[in-house]
């Protein structure tokens, strides 16, 4: 009140003097001020629960006093394991019953795998800040150590997804690729069991850093092989639209540089309209202050393969997404989404 008198500027300069005097005590205090308890929702897998436990702790890195509670909920996708996700409707199977909660304020957050969330979000919800990226390729865990190339004429490879199946029977039109279901456990016990007669089994490299097993590797996938799927190796965190006071706590586990790269290839994603019953690649990398996104359609046999790229400014991420999309569309990519969207229904 005293500067408020003396000065026309007075109220600012106490506003930034009490900030750089009690600043953090008081950023930590208002989240508790807001919010008693924060509820992340999260799948009961290993891998889901690693993902919302490491939210936890950073978030406990900056706000010691906040009280978290995780929440674990049952997906239809974590129900339906004996059939391909295409077949049954998607990468939407495993976040619904999550955004149901979150829509019903039965949590405050949810934590997903980047790679799992559509294109299109239920109204009401958006993505927060995005965290730092893990390692976003694909690996090959083979038995014996055996590298891609080198693999038996006509090797058994275990994946549910289109997109790895396509790239790899493009590299190798010989292979045979397996439906295979299930977190990342059940998955290499399918490949150590000889009844299943796999030879190899395709995953995200993020998942299996991120549980330890990084030994378990035979070779990481390069891009010229394998692109990743949009968004692989990211965290997503799903928030209410209209929750300012959510959305401020998490800002500080943003990382800028993966939530444009991630923006630029949701962006391709949306474009084309892109599902677990499309094969639909897409990543993208910062490199001073541009983006550079790489995108693939391609037909489920790996016949047909479309792929390019494109680069522009890093804040027009989304732009340069769409971009890329609309240039594999001119190229012919579109008749393959076409005939792919009339198979699926």
């Amino acid at each position: 009140c005293q500067q408020g008198g003396r000065r026309p500027d007075g109220f600012q300069v106490g506003r930034v003097l009490l900030q750089r005097v009690f600043g953090n005590q008081l950023f930590e205090l208002r989240p508790l001020i807001m919010k008693s308890v924060f509820r992340i929702g999260t799948r009961k897998s290993a891998l889901a629960l690693w993902q919302a436990n490491w939210v936890q702790s950073e978030l406990l890195k900056h706000f010691p006093s906040l009280s978290i509670q995780l929440v674990t909920i049952t997906t239809k996708g974590d129900k339906i394991r004996d059939v391909p996700l295409a077949d049954v409707g998607g990468k939407g199977l495993f976040v619904k019953e999550i955004e149901e909660a979150l829509l019903e304020d039965r949590i405050d957050l949810a934590v997903h795998s980047m790679k799992d969330m559509p294109a299109d979000l239920p109204q009401g919800l958006c993505i927060g800040p995005i965290p730092a990226r893990e390692n976003p390729a694909d690996v090959l865990i083979s038995k014996k150590d055996t590298p891609f190339e080198r693999l038996a004429l006509s090797a058994r490879i275990g994946t549910s997804s289109l997109r790895r199946a396509a790239q790899l029977r493009c590299a190798r039109p010989d292979i045979e690729i397996v439906a295979l279901r299930g977190n990342v456990d059940t998955r290499l016990r399918k490949l150590d069991d000889p009844t299943e007669k796999l030879d190899a089994i395709v995953l995200a490299a993020a998942g299996i850093r991120r549980l330890g097993l990084a030994h378990r590797v035979t070779e990481h996938l390069h891009e010229t092989l394998m692109l990743p799927a949009a968004g692989q190796g990211a965290l997503c965190i799903e928030i209410r639209q209209d929750d300012r006071a959510v959305a401020e706590v998490l800002d500080v586990l943003n990382h800028a540089p993966t939530r444009l790269a991630v923006l630029g290839e949701r962006s391709f994603l949306h474009r084309l309209e892109g599902s677990c019953q499309v094969p639909i690649a897409a990543h993208g990398t910062i490199t001073g202050d541009r983006l550079n996104l790489e995108g693939l359609v391609a037909d489920v046999d790996g016949r047909s393969v479309y792929r390019d790229h494109h680069s522009g400014p890093a804040h027009t991420a989304e732009a340069v997404g769409r971009e890329l999309a609309e240039r594999l569309l001119a190229r012919g990519a579109g008749k393959v989404l076409e005939k792919l969207t009339a198979y699926g229904k």
